[in-house]
């Protein structure tokens, strides 16, 4: 799922372990998510898109050209 979470980190000058502590996952999780490698949870989407004052779809795009 294409997402804006390295961008976001950098416009906060994160690094990739900072925002793993800040979300309670380990920064390999942070990796795969910025790679594109891992789908988050519902929960951690919530939770990404709280940490950053967003909504879900500010952060995640679901248009991976999949059937639903």
């Amino acid at each position: 799922m294409k997402n804006r979470l390295r961008a976001l980190r950098a416009e906060r000058n994160w690094s990739q372990a900072e925002l793993a502590a800040r979300l309670g996952v380990s920064r390999q999780t942070v990796n795969a998510l910025e790679t594109e490698r891992y789908d988050p949870s519902l929960t951690l989407a919530f939770k990404i898109a709280k940490l950053f004052s967003l909504r879900i779809e500010e952060v995640f795009d679901g248009e991976d050209g999949g059937a639903c």
